[in-house]
């Protein structure tokens, strides 16, 4: 083997170390749980409530004939709401270390930086997107079993093709926000600062931007980190009624770079700081 080759194989020892350090601290702490149950309740009643408006303004305009709600698109809209509550465990993930004083000793047990914040992210984006794929479908069956009661007249349909896509869907897109979510802590390293900030980026910033009215800012809203997901997930609606201009395709790689950059940013700010 030659010594390239060795320290490859080395460096990939480390960075599967430290990963499963960062899987052990995760599940350590009773936040986690906290911040996944509330996850799985706010997807829950958000979708049930989304779905159920959804159906009512569709039985309202055009009776029974109406077209049915897709259960999981409700679920999908849910994620605005949901989201927020794995941000939270994604932030707390990096900022609860530099609250303690901790992060000196993973750092000291990992000392490349980009290593610590790798083995974060491994850890983070398999257990948000399956904390997705499972809320999202809770959600999904919660609004299939409401819209099935005779007040809605059975106005709900369960497609598996367009089921199994946006659960999919969910699971990426959350895996991604929670990635970002940990760029923005590494550079902040403050758990309201980061929150703040991250916020900002996922609904006010794009809320407000919309809002203006103004050609530039509104197609700046649209590929900011909240419609672009949508675009992903198959959502064609910008809550003010419009259209996403774009493709699942273009949505997923407008989610990416956001991630990317912001990645980016929170690992130049830990090799020139210290902790």
């Amino acid at each position: 083997m030659s010594a390239t080759a060795g320290r490859d194989a080395g460096g990939g020892r480390v960075l599967w170390r430290a990963a499963g350090a960062e899987w052990a601290k995760l599940w350590s702490v009773r936040s986690t749980w906290w911040c996944l149950a509330a996850a799985f309740v706010l997807m829950v009643l958000a979708a049930v409530t989304l779905g159920g408006a959804s159906a009512t303004e569709a039985l309202r305009a055009a009776g029974p004939s109406a077209a049915p709600v897709v259960a999981s698109e409700a679920a999908v809209s849910a994620t605005s709401f949901a989201q927020f509550a794995l941000v939270a465990l994604a932030m707390l993930t990096i900022t609860a270390e530099y609250a303690s004083g901790s992060i000196r000793v993973t750092l000291q047990a990992v000392p490349v930086r980009g290593v610590m914040l790798a083995a974060k992210a491994l850890v983070l984006a398999p257990v948000m997107a399956a904390t997705g794929v499972l809320a999202g479908a809770a959600a999904t069956g919660a609004v299939y079993a409401l819209l099935s009661i005779d007040v809605f007249g059975g106005l709900v349909v369960l497609p598996v093709g367009e089921v199994v896509r946006d659960l999919a869907g969910i699971g990426v897109y959350f895996a991604l926000i929670a990635v970002l979510t940990l760029g923005a802590g590494a550079a902040l390293r403050s758990a309201a600062g980061t929150l703040t900030v991250v916020f900002m980026l996922l609904m006010g910033l794009p809320l407000l931007l919309l809002m203006t009215g103004s050609g530039p800012a509104v197609a700046l809203s649209l590929r900011m980190p909240l419609f672009a997901g949508l675009a992903f997930m198959g959502s064609t609606d910008n809550m003010t009624g419009g259209p996403i201009p774009y493709s699942a395709g273009e949505g997923l790689a407008w989610l990416v770079a956001w991630t990317a950059v912001v990645l980016a940013a929170g690992h130049a700010v830990l090799r020139r700081r210290d902790a």
